[in-house]
């Protein structure tokens, strides 16, 4: 269960309810550029700054247009699932889901508390989701109906099911590490012939013409 701050605990005491908005940051690549930039939206009806983690950052105001399912919270390495609704015909959304990749974009939602009747914040923005977006596709609403963006999320637990490192190409490798060279004759594997056992250098020669020898590890050593 999340701790909430005092303020809040005071204000739910009193039975008078809550005014919740929710925020939503992720953080994707711009398809121009390649730089990793950071973009909020929130249920609010004007562009707001709020402070995050000691971070200022800015929100756009979404109001009604943003639709979120239920969150909920588990103990444990369960990759939870999450999905949002957002208006694609706004400005925001097209930027984030145009100018932005947000495939696997970093992304987190807070929520706001505050005080029904002033409609001011009682406390800071509650962080109650992290993860990733999975995918952001945009319907078209059929007979001049609103189009609509639904982003699927994976929680952070998601990254504990990608692959190693080791079992990926070696270009991946290359742009990891320029130096590392584990995989550097992978794609030959099934192009070229490779001898075990032997010693053998240069090419081999027959009747189909000559055939490309790669270099082979035997006994710790290089041929």
């Amino acid at each position: 269960m999340r701790a909430l701050a005092p303020e809040i605990l005071t204000l739910l005491q009193r039975r008078q309810g809550l005014l919740t908005h929710v925020l939503i940051w992720l953080t994707a690549k711009n398809r121009d550029t390649g730089a990793a930039e950071g973009m909020g939206l929130w249920t609010g009806a004007d562009h707001q700054e709020f402070v995050i983690g000691g971070q200022t950052r800015t929100y756009f105001g979404a109001g009604s247009m943003i639709g979120m399912d239920t969150l909920t919270a588990r103990a444990g390495l369960e990759v939870r699932m999450h999905k949002v609704t957002v208006s694609a015909l706004t400005p925001e959304v097209v930027t984030a889901l145009r100018v932005y990749d947000p495939r696997l974009a970093p992304v987190q939602i807070h929520e706001l508390y505050c005080d029904p009747t002033t409609e001011l914040a009682v406390a800071d923005p509650v962080r109650v989701f992290t993860g990733v977006i999975m995918e952001a596709p945009i319907t078209q609403g059929a007979d001049g109906g609103e189009s609509v963006a639904e982003i699927t999320m994976a929680s952070s637990a998601w990254a504990l099911t990608k692959g190693l490192t080791i079992k990926r190409s070696n270009g991946a490798l290359v742009a990891r590490a320029p130096g590392d060279r584990f995989r550097e004759y992978v794609d030959l594997g099934r192009a070229v012939e490779t001898v075990w056992g032997e010693k053998r250098s240069g090419s081999q020669s027959g009747g189909g013409g000559s055939k490309p020898l790669i270099p082979v590890y035997i006994f710790g050593s290089v041929e």
